[in-house]
């Protein structure tokens, strides 16, 4: 019978062998597929397995191969929603965190990994010029939006104590584009989705301050409370920005909390900061790290602007875990700030990351991603065969191939759907897909420190090139 305890030398054959198959997978990155070649019932074949009674030992290891060959495959061609690249630096972190595990929930709980999460996120704050903002990191954008807004209800209509029944009803805000992390934010804090306003979008997508202000005007006339407004600094499907500076203005004249939606693009003002004026003046930002800082799953952050109104929000402390200190670093616990009380050690490979590469890499590589979006908006407006359908105001792209000039709309989104599924099948590059205004998109999202201008080159000419097989399949 295997006891867990593990030898120390037993620790370092092994170890070696995980990273000799890091290394190898590494090194061969940009040959392998963007996405294995596995159906459903091959992968439960393979790893839905019964539960082993007595240990494998060593042998527990050989099904790693098969892990990573049936992983989709995030090389330079990955152009997939909106996945970070997955720095190896950070990697490194991530296994040293998890050797320490440590519990980031209090300064007494670790105090190393306390004060670098503190750290990282005051840069994270610095560096999107929302200086002075605090925060706490979190498992993404849909934990930091549901965290912002928990924020937002408690200080415009509280129901921590007493509930929200018998008030008044409360509303949020959101253009048409929101990210579905907030409805899903709205309903869990008791608000309820059909309060949840959808504000009319621009042609580039963003939201319309007049619309907004005449949607806030209505809900008082009512006698409904509106408690938030959340702004995208970069929609999930076309990366727009709101107007954030006049949205901050109505907020602000109207009693409203700014909430800013920036997991997909926020941290690009690292590198444009020009777009993203009016930043600063939210009350809460959300920003995803395993995005655009190309970190490993999971890293998000919520920056906001007043430490009480965390604690107004989320400080409820049993006996068991009252801090005995006042010490303003001592006595420090994210679990006052915080929905967890346990919290892995995310900051280590951020902070591992951003000190070995330093800022101006990634500022570097954010342009390059920002640069490469253009360089495939131009050459699908070069290309006859193909149509972008929304502005490329950071580094989404959504576009179609048009088929032909007879074609209805219909036809072209079956057209589309089917050629974007051979697409990935193929696994030369890979997209994700979007809809916008009932027209099916083929969408490239690039926020990948690997990709190359050649990478971006090979999308339009794999699906110029698989296009045709495709409509000679469908018959039309």
């Amino acid at each position: 019978m295997k006891t867990l305890e593990l030898p120390t030398e037993d620790f370092r054959r092994l170890a070696a062998t995980v990273v000799e198959l890091c290394s190898e997978y590494l090194r061969t990155l940009e040959d392998r597929s963007t996405f294995p070649g596995v159906t459903g019932p091959e992968s439960e074949r393979l790893f839905n397995l019964d539960l082993p009674e007595g240990g494998m030992g060593d042998q527990a290891f050989a099904a790693l191969t098969d892990v990573i060959h049936n992983s989709r495959c995030q090389n330079g061609r990955f152009f997939g929603y909106v996945q970070g690249s997955g720095d190896p630096i950070a990697a490194l972190g991530d296994l040293l965190g998890s050797i320490l595990n440590q519990n980031i929930t209090a300064w007494r709980s670790s105090p190393a990994g306390v004060t670098i999460e503190r750290t990282v996120v005051r840069w994270l704050s610095e560096a999107v010029g929302c200086r002075d903002f605090v925060g706490t990191l979190t498992s993404g954008g849909s934990a930091a939006n549901l965290m912002g807004l928990a924020m937002a209800r408690e200080a415009k209509m509280p129901g921590n104590e007493h509930g929200l029944y018998n008030q008044a009803v409360g509303v949020i805000y959101g253009s048409e584009q929101v990210h579905m992390a907030v409805p899903k934010a709205v309903a869990l804090l008791g608000i309820g989705r059909e309060n949840l306003r959808y504000v009319p979008c621009d042609d580039d997508y963003r939201m319309v301050p007049s619309q907004l202000e005449r949607a806030i005007r209505q809900d008082e006339a009512k006698g409904r409370v509106p408690i938030a407004v959340v702004a995208s600094a970069g929609t999930v499907n076309t990366g727009s920005i709101d107007p954030l500076r006049e949205i901050a203005a109505i907020a602000r004249s109207r009693g409203l909390w700014l909430h800013v939606d920036g997991a997909y693009g926020a941290l690009a003002a690292i590198a444009a900061p020009g777009k993203f004026d009016g930043l600063a003046l939210a009350d809460s930002v959300s920003l995803d790290p395993h995005k655009w800082l190309y970190q490993p799953l999971d890293c998000g952050c919520l920056l906001y602007r007043e430490v009480g109104a965390a604690r107004n929000a989320f400080t409820y402390t049993g006996n068991y875990a009252k801090q005995l200190s006042s010490d303003p670093v001592e006595g420090f616990a994210f679990f006052e700030e915080s929905i967890e009380l346990s919290r892995r050690f995310r900051a280590l490979k951020l902070w591992l990351s951003l000190r070995y590469y330093g800022l101006r890499a990634f500022r570097a590589a954010i342009q390059r991603d920002l640069d490469h979006a253009q360089r495939l908006a131009e050459a699908i407006e070069r290309s006859a065969s193909l149509e972008l359908l929304g502005p490329v105001e950071l580094s989404a792209v959504c576009f179609r191939h048009i088929l032909n000039e007879y074609a209805s709309e219909e036809v072209r989104n079956h057209f589309n759907l089917a050629l974007r599924k051979r697409i990935v099948a193929r696994g030369k590059v890979y997209l994700s897909n979007a809809e916008l205004r009932g027209k099916f998109c083929l969408r490239a999202c690039i926020v990948n420190h690997r990709t190359k201008e050649t990478d971006i080159d090979a999308v339009v000419s794999e699906v110029l090139e698989i296009a045709p097989k495709v409509a000679s399949e469908l018959a039309i």
